[in-house]
């Protein structure tokens, strides 16, 4: 039996609406106002509501209010009975979330129509939920963080192993292949207009790369090439798109990691545009360190040009900033090989 909570301070009406419904079969409980409603609603948990809109202590816009502050009720059918046929009442209601308005007078057969019809309504949803609760019941190999997926690169992805400065791929290939680097460090670069190499991204072990599209067949926009020797797994991007046909919580994953991308990219140009030249220059060595996994004292093995790319200067402007971090006693210069000296000192500049 169906359970209807009744909230109505006309006390005619309230008693007769309620045999009404008793004679059709349903249980029901009853509210002379909107504040004792509230309260039934939150202990009894009726199958649906019809509540009266102009009433004491607590009104019918209230009582659906307080409702959807609780999950318990928040979802309960919510059916507005009141006089008031103005048309701004009837939308103010259904913004509110009111399933349904009947107005008074009202016949039998309206209100309930309008009773079982939402009863009905809500048996359908929670099938169909849990049909499709059914259907994507979790399988025991199925993947759903990175972590899964990269285990699914090592797993099942192509080796492949290259020595310092070769290339992985060039800007303008086919991008066949997402890889995981599984030890050593690439660099992302691309040229500008006047020939200028521009870094675009290092990545060091367990990052992911290479990805441009999922769905069209875009070649890579830049070009990849190992800064020491490097290990990758590659998997097909046409295997990689069928992974995440077949893994809805993966592909939630896989757009949070590019979201952070797109984040990460975005403070990279901000500083670019309006760091000053030693916070540039600091952080980027700094960012070097952290992919080379440096420690301090140890020295970093990068080329001024690809320091100078990194943080968006010209490389004589950096030479002049390292000499001054040198003369800081902030780092030291070997060769083409930097090594810091004072790595929270340059925390600071960053």
């Amino acid at each position: 039996m169906k359970k209807v909570l009744l909230i109505e301070d006309d006390t005619v009406l309230r008693e007769n609406t309620a045999e009404l419904l008793e004679l059709s079969n349903y249980e029901v409980l009853t509210a002379v106002n909107g504040e004792m409603g509230l309260e039934m609603a939150k202990v009894n948990k009726p199958d649906i509501i019809v509540c009266d809109i102009m009433m004491p202590i607590l009104d019918g816009y209230g009582v659906l209010e307080g409702l959807s502050k609780h999950t318990d009720t928040k979802f309960i059918p919510f059916i507005f009975l009141s006089a008031k046929t103005e048309r701004q009442d009837v939308r103010k209601g259904m913004e509110l979330g009111a399933d349904d308005y009947i107005t008074k007078p009202f016949t039998e057969e309206e209100i309930i129509n309008a009773i079982e019809s939402r009863i009905a309504k809500v048996a359908l949803l929670k099938e169909e939920q849990e049909h499709f609760q059914n259907t994507i019941e979790p399988k025991d190999d199925e993947l759903r963080t990175l972590s899964d997926l990269k285990n699914f690169f090592d797993d099942n992805g192509k080796i492949f192993s290259l020595s310092k400065n070769d290339i992985i791929y060039k800007e303008g290939h086919n991008s066949n292949y997402i890889y995981l680097i599984l030890r050593g460090v690439v660099k992302c670069y691309k040229f500008d207009d006047n020939g200028k190499e521009l870094t675009t991204a290092l990545h060091s072990e367990d990052d992911l790369f290479g990805y441009t599209s999922f769905t069209q067949n875009i070649p890579y926009r830049e070009t990849a090439i190992a800064m020491k020797d490097v290990e990758l797994a590659g998997v097909s991007k046409a295997e990689l798109t069928d992974v995440l046909e077949n893994n809805h919580k993966l592909t939630l994953e896989v757009i949070q990691l590019l979201t952070e991308d797109i984040t990460g990219i975005k403070d990279q140009l901000l500083q670019m545009a309006y760091s000053s030249v030693q916070r540039k220059t600091a952080a980027t060595i700094l960012r070097f360190a952290e992919k080379l996994n440096v420690k301090p004292g140890d020295p970093i093995v990068i080329s001024r040009n690809d320091l100078a790319s990194v943080a968006g200067i010209a490389t004589e402007t950096l030479i002049r900033t390292m000499s001054d971090f040198k003369k800081k006693s902030l780092i030291k210069m070997e060769g083409r090989n930097v090594k810091i000296l004072d790595i929270e000192g340059l925390q600071e500049i960053a």
